[in-house]
């Protein structure tokens, strides 16, 4: 039987001040944080996270140095904690990243070796990136893998329901948050 966690990434107060399109987001994946606790499936949450002076951000890499530009993710500022409407509960893991996929700079692969891990559902902010790049990771480390469509945001809404309808249903299952609360459900 395949062993499960619930990812929740890039969920960070500057984050959400960007992408939040006032649809409900935090409460929904609130609700499949609350619902993976019930159904005994670990939660662990993945953050961006740059040393301040940004010495893992290279000059050719455009998405980082676009990042450092706009003054997301260095360590230690209010604006890289994780939300405080999804934060963590003692003795919940949080990974740091230093990259777009939370497996790049991070010892998530470790952690979930080390709990048996072989299945993630992921979450988080944005689709076109964490969620993304995470999933394409996980793909070649033969994880099982779920998206919950509605817990992940991106600020192009147009790109998010062109990855959760027509790529990602290639790779993984698709579900909406009450639909996979249903499968996991306490019976």
């Amino acid at each position: 039987m395949a062993s499960s966690a619930l990812l929740v990434m890039d969920v960070q107060r500057d984050v959400v001040a960007i992408a939040d399109d006032g649809s409900g987001y935090l409460p929904r994946l609130r609700g499949a944080i609350d619902g993976a606790r019930a159904a005994g499936i670990p939660v662990i949450y993945v953050v961006m996270g740059l040393r301040p002076g940004d010495p893992e951000v290279s000059p050719r890499n455009k998405v980082m140095t676009g990042v450092v530009r706009a003054g997301l993710f260095t360590e230690g500022r209010p604006g890289t904690e994780i939300h405080d409407d999804v934060a963590p509960r003692q003795g919940d893991v949080v990974v740091t990243k230093r990259r777009g996929s939370a497996f790049s700079g991070s010892d998530l692969d470790l952690v979930l070796r080390a709990r048996g891990i072989d299945s993630l559902v992921l979450t988080g902010i944005a689709t076109s990136a964490v969620v993304l790049s995470t999933l394409w990771r996980a793909i070649d480390l033969d994880l099982g893998l779920t998206v919950l469509a509605d817990a992940c945001l991106d600020p192009d809404p147009e790109v998010h329901t062109m990855l959760v309808e027509r790529l990602f249903p290639q790779w993984a299952d698709v579900l909406t948050v009450e639909d996979w609360l249903k499968s996991v459900a306490p019976r």
